[in-house]
Protein backbone atom coordinates (compact mmCIF):
# COMPACT_ATOMS: atom_id res chain seq x y z
CA UNK A 1 0.00 0.00 0.00
CA UNK A 2 2.93 2.00 -0.40
CA UNK A 3 2.15 5.43 -1.40
CA UNK A 4 -1.66 5.58 0.05
CA UNK A 5 -2.97 7.95 2.35
CA UNK A 6 -3.01 6.36 5.35
CA UNK A 7 -6.88 7.81 6.67
CA UNK A 8 -7.21 6.28 10.08
CA UNK A 9 -4.43 4.33 12.54
CA UNK A 10 -4.25 2.42 15.87
CA UNK A 11 -1.04 3.30 18.22
CA UNK A 12 -0.90 0.18 20.64
CA UNK A 13 -4.94 0.57 21.57
CA UNK A 14 -5.54 -1.94 24.62
CA UNK A 15 -9.14 -2.51 26.31
CA UNK A 16 -9.92 -4.14 29.55
CA UNK A 17 -12.91 -4.03 31.27
CA UNK A 18 -14.15 -5.81 34.91
CA UNK A 19 -15.77 -8.86 34.58
CA UNK A 20 -16.65 -10.90 38.28
CA UNK A 21 -14.23 -8.21 39.94
CA UNK A 22 -11.55 -9.36 37.46
CA UNK A 23 -9.64 -7.66 34.96
CA UNK A 24 -10.82 -9.37 31.18
CA UNK A 25 -8.47 -7.98 28.58
CA UNK A 26 -10.40 -7.69 25.43
CA UNK A 27 -7.23 -5.67 23.28
CA UNK A 28 -3.82 -5.75 24.06
CA UNK A 29 -1.16 -3.42 22.12
CA UNK A 30 -2.96 -3.12 18.49
CA UNK A 31 -1.42 -1.34 16.04
CA UNK A 32 -2.47 -0.86 12.26
CA UNK A 33 -2.88 1.63 9.54
CA UNK A 34 -5.96 2.14 7.56
CA UNK A 35 -5.74 3.76 3.85
CA UNK A 36 -7.99 5.76 2.44
CA UNK A 37 -10.47 4.13 0.19
CA UNK A 38 -9.25 0.89 1.33
CA UNK A 39 -11.26 -2.22 2.06
CA UNK A 40 -10.44 -3.89 5.52
CA UNK A 41 -11.40 -6.76 6.62
CA UNK A 42 -10.22 -7.64 10.67
CA UNK A 43 -10.58 -11.29 10.60
CA UNK A 44 -10.79 -13.30 13.75
CA UNK A 45 -12.46 -15.96 15.67
CA UNK A 46 -15.76 -14.98 17.80
CA UNK A 47 -15.64 -13.44 20.99
CA UNK A 48 -11.58 -12.14 20.30
CA UNK A 49 -12.15 -8.34 20.48
CA UNK A 50 -12.90 -7.67 16.77
CA UNK A 51 -16.36 -5.94 17.81
CA UNK A 52 -14.16 -3.99 20.97
CA UNK A 53 -12.34 -2.87 18.22
CA UNK A 54 -14.54 -1.14 16.28
CA UNK A 55 -16.74 0.39 18.91
CA UNK A 56 -13.37 1.86 19.80
CA UNK A 57 -12.56 3.26 16.39
CA UNK A 58 -16.19 4.68 16.58
CA UNK A 59 -16.12 6.21 20.29
CA UNK A 60 -18.59 4.25 21.54
CA UNK A 61 -15.89 2.90 24.11
CA UNK A 62 -12.91 4.65 25.23
CA UNK A 63 -9.67 2.18 24.96
CA UNK A 64 -7.41 2.25 28.50
CA UNK A 65 -4.30 2.64 26.70
CA UNK A 66 -2.73 4.13 23.08
CA UNK A 67 -4.50 6.29 20.53
CA UNK A 68 -6.85 6.80 17.44
CA UNK A 69 -5.86 8.83 14.49
CA UNK A 70 -8.18 9.95 12.24
CA UNK A 71 -6.30 12.11 9.53
CA UNK A 72 -3.78 12.76 11.78
CA UNK A 73 -5.98 14.08 14.59
CA UNK A 74 -6.50 11.82 18.23
CA UNK A 75 -10.24 10.85 18.06
CA UNK A 76 -11.79 11.40 21.13
CA UNK A 77 -15.30 10.21 21.21
CA UNK A 78 -17.66 9.71 18.41
CA UNK A 79 -16.96 11.47 15.35
CA UNK A 80 -19.79 12.49 12.64
CA UNK A 81 -16.52 11.16 9.65
CA UNK A 82 -17.12 7.51 10.39
CA UNK A 83 -20.32 5.71 9.94
CA UNK A 84 -21.34 2.15 11.04
CA UNK A 85 -23.14 -1.14 10.22
CA UNK A 86 -24.29 -2.94 12.55
CA UNK A 87 -25.12 -6.97 12.34
CA UNK A 88 -28.11 -5.83 13.93
CA UNK A 89 -29.56 -3.51 11.93
CA UNK A 90 -30.99 -1.42 14.38
CA UNK A 91 -33.54 0.18 11.69
CA UNK A 92 -36.61 2.18 13.05
CA UNK A 93 -39.72 -0.10 12.68
CA UNK A 94 -42.40 2.86 12.79
CA UNK A 95 -40.39 4.47 9.86
CA UNK A 96 -40.42 3.67 6.12
CA UNK A 97 -37.37 2.97 3.80
CA UNK A 98 -36.99 6.32 3.23
CA UNK A 99 -37.51 7.70 7.00
CA UNK A 100 -34.69 5.42 8.06
CA UNK A 101 -32.62 6.18 5.25
CA UNK A 102 -32.74 10.29 5.75
CA UNK A 103 -32.56 10.06 9.17
CA UNK A 104 -29.52 11.32 10.21
CA UNK A 105 -29.54 14.04 7.94
CA UNK A 106 -33.08 14.96 9.10
CA UNK A 107 -31.14 15.24 12.58
CA UNK A 108 -28.61 17.56 11.24
CA UNK A 109 -31.26 19.87 9.93
CA UNK A 110 -31.07 19.45 6.31
CA UNK A 111 -33.98 20.50 4.39
CA UNK A 112 -36.40 17.87 3.33
CA UNK A 113 -36.06 18.55 -0.46
CA UNK A 114 -31.93 17.86 -0.16
CA UNK A 115 -32.05 15.41 2.53
CA UNK A 116 -34.79 13.25 0.11
CA UNK A 117 -32.36 13.67 -2.82
CA UNK A 118 -29.70 11.98 -1.29
CA UNK A 119 -31.39 9.29 0.43
CA UNK A 120 -32.93 8.48 -2.98
CA UNK A 121 -29.50 8.52 -4.36
CA UNK A 122 -28.51 5.83 -1.59
CA UNK A 123 -31.51 4.00 -1.99
CA UNK A 124 -31.46 3.89 -5.61
CA UNK A 125 -27.41 2.68 -5.41
CA UNK A 126 -28.58 -0.08 -2.72
CA UNK A 127 -30.81 -1.66 -5.05
CA UNK A 128 -34.04 -0.32 -3.45
CA UNK A 129 -35.80 1.58 -5.84
CA UNK A 130 -39.79 1.54 -5.19
CA UNK A 131 -39.34 0.47 -1.89
CA UNK A 132 -39.41 3.75 -0.43
CA UNK A 133 -42.94 3.30 1.42
CA UNK A 134 -41.88 -0.25 2.60
CA UNK A 135 -41.81 -0.38 6.22
CA UNK A 136 -38.65 -2.89 7.98
CA UNK A 137 -41.39 -6.03 8.75
CA UNK A 138 -41.97 -5.96 4.91
CA UNK A 139 -38.66 -6.38 3.89
CA UNK A 140 -35.74 -9.36 3.91
CA UNK A 141 -33.21 -9.92 5.91
CA UNK A 142 -30.88 -9.30 3.15
CA UNK A 143 -33.25 -5.85 2.15
CA UNK A 144 -33.34 -4.41 5.61
CA UNK A 145 -29.16 -4.54 5.69
CA UNK A 146 -29.16 -2.73 2.17
CA UNK A 147 -31.22 -0.35 4.08
CA UNK A 148 -28.79 -0.15 6.94
CA UNK A 149 -26.00 0.28 4.16
CA UNK A 150 -27.98 3.22 2.10
CA UNK A 151 -28.44 4.73 5.85
CA UNK A 152 -25.07 4.68 6.31
CA UNK A 153 -23.87 6.12 2.87
CA UNK A 154 -26.27 8.59 2.84
CA UNK A 155 -24.72 10.38 6.20
CA UNK A 156 -21.20 10.51 3.78
CA UNK A 157 -18.31 9.59 6.23
CA UNK A 158 -15.41 9.06 5.84
CA UNK A 159 -14.82 5.79 7.05
CA UNK A 160 -17.87 2.87 7.24
CA UNK A 161 -17.72 0.57 10.15
CA UNK A 162 -19.40 -2.63 9.37
CA UNK A 163 -19.86 -5.58 12.38
CA UNK A 164 -20.36 -9.15 11.16
CA UNK A 165 -23.44 -7.05 8.66
CA UNK A 166 -24.31 -10.69 7.15
CA UNK A 167 -23.61 -13.35 9.61
CA UNK A 168 -27.23 -13.21 10.59
CA UNK A 169 -28.35 -13.76 6.69
CA UNK A 170 -28.46 -17.55 5.22
CA UNK A 171 -25.85 -18.52 2.98
CA UNK A 172 -27.51 -17.95 -0.51
CA UNK A 173 -28.68 -14.10 0.82
CA UNK A 174 -25.35 -13.54 2.25
CA UNK A 175 -23.05 -14.55 -0.59
CA UNK A 176 -25.59 -12.28 -2.78
CA UNK A 177 -25.12 -9.21 -0.34
CA UNK A 178 -20.92 -9.92 -0.34
CA UNK A 179 -21.73 -9.03 -4.05
CA UNK A 180 -23.65 -6.90 -3.82
CA UNK A 181 -21.56 -4.68 -1.16
CA UNK A 182 -18.63 -4.93 -3.43
CA UNK A 183 -20.72 -3.17 -6.05
CA UNK A 184 -21.54 -0.65 -4.12
CA UNK A 185 -18.02 0.34 -2.63
CA UNK A 186 -16.77 0.19 -6.29
CA UNK A 187 -19.10 2.84 -6.77
CA UNK A 188 -19.06 5.14 -4.37
CA UNK A 189 -15.67 4.60 -2.91
CA UNK A 190 -15.00 4.96 1.17
CA UNK A 191 -12.17 3.66 3.29
CA UNK A 192 -14.28 0.53 4.95
CA UNK A 193 -13.42 -1.83 7.89
CA UNK A 194 -15.38 -4.94 7.94
CA UNK A 195 -15.63 -7.60 10.75
CA UNK A 196 -15.82 -11.07 10.35
CA UNK A 197 -14.87 -14.36 11.15
CA UNK A 198 -15.66 -16.29 8.08
CA UNK A 199 -12.09 -16.85 6.05
CA UNK A 200 -13.98 -16.83 2.73
CA UNK A 201 -15.90 -13.86 3.11
CA UNK A 202 -12.83 -11.82 4.15
CA UNK A 203 -10.74 -13.06 0.73
CA UNK A 204 -14.05 -12.38 -1.31
CA UNK A 205 -14.37 -8.85 0.20
CA UNK A 206 -10.85 -7.47 1.28
CA UNK A 207 -7.67 -5.35 -0.17
CA UNK A 208 -6.24 -6.48 3.02
CA UNK A 209 -6.95 -8.87 6.28
CA UNK A 210 -5.99 -8.29 9.30
CA UNK A 211 -5.82 -11.47 11.39
CA UNK A 212 -6.25 -11.61 15.13
CA UNK A 213 -5.43 -13.58 17.68
CA UNK A 214 -7.49 -15.85 20.10
CA UNK A 215 -8.90 -12.99 23.34
CA UNK A 216 -7.10 -10.72 23.96
CA UNK A 217 -7.00 -9.18 20.53
CA UNK A 218 -3.72 -8.77 19.02
CA UNK A 219 -2.50 -8.08 15.27
CA UNK A 220 -1.18 -11.91 14.65
CA UNK A 221 -0.70 -11.60 10.59
CA UNK A 222 -1.70 -9.37 7.76
CA UNK A 223 -2.46 -10.20 4.63
CA UNK A 224 -2.85 -8.00 1.13
CA UNK A 225 -4.95 -9.21 -1.68
CA UNK A 226 -4.26 -8.77 -5.04
CA UNK A 227 -6.98 -10.30 -6.68
CA UNK A 228 -8.94 -9.02 -9.08
CA UNK A 229 -12.40 -8.19 -8.57
CA UNK A 230 -15.20 -9.79 -8.96
CA UNK A 231 -13.52 -12.17 -7.08
CA UNK A 232 -13.69 -15.90 -7.90
CA UNK A 233 -13.75 -18.30 -4.97
CA UNK A 234 -11.79 -21.27 -6.93
CA UNK A 235 -8.80 -19.28 -8.77
CA UNK A 236 -5.42 -21.30 -7.41
CA UNK A 237 -4.37 -17.61 -5.67
CA UNK A 238 -7.92 -17.40 -3.79
CA UNK A 239 -7.72 -20.79 -2.79
CA UNK A 240 -3.79 -20.74 -1.88
CA UNK A 241 -4.22 -17.96 0.21
CA UNK A 242 -7.09 -19.37 2.04
CA UNK A 243 -5.54 -22.42 3.09
CA UNK A 244 -2.21 -19.97 4.15
CA UNK A 245 -4.82 -18.21 6.71
CA UNK A 246 -6.56 -21.49 7.77
CA UNK A 247 -3.67 -23.01 8.62
CA UNK A 248 -2.77 -19.70 10.78
CA UNK A 249 -6.05 -19.96 13.15
CA UNK A 250 -8.22 -21.93 14.15
CA UNK A 251 -11.59 -20.62 12.28
CA UNK A 252 -13.19 -23.04 9.84
CA UNK A 253 -13.24 -22.16 6.09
Amino acid sequence: MDGKKISLKLEHISQSFITNNKVFDAAVDVSLEVYESEFLVILGPGRCGKTTLLNMIAGLEKPVDGQILLDGEELKGSDERIGMVFQKRALMPWKTVMENVEFGLKIKGMDKTERRKIAQKYIDLVGLTGFEKAYPDQLSGGMKQRVSIARAYSNDPHILLMDEPFGALDAQTRYAMEEELQRIWQTEKRTVIFVTNNIEEALYLADRIVLLTECPAHVKAVYEVNLPRPRDTVDPEFLRLRKEISDNTDLAL
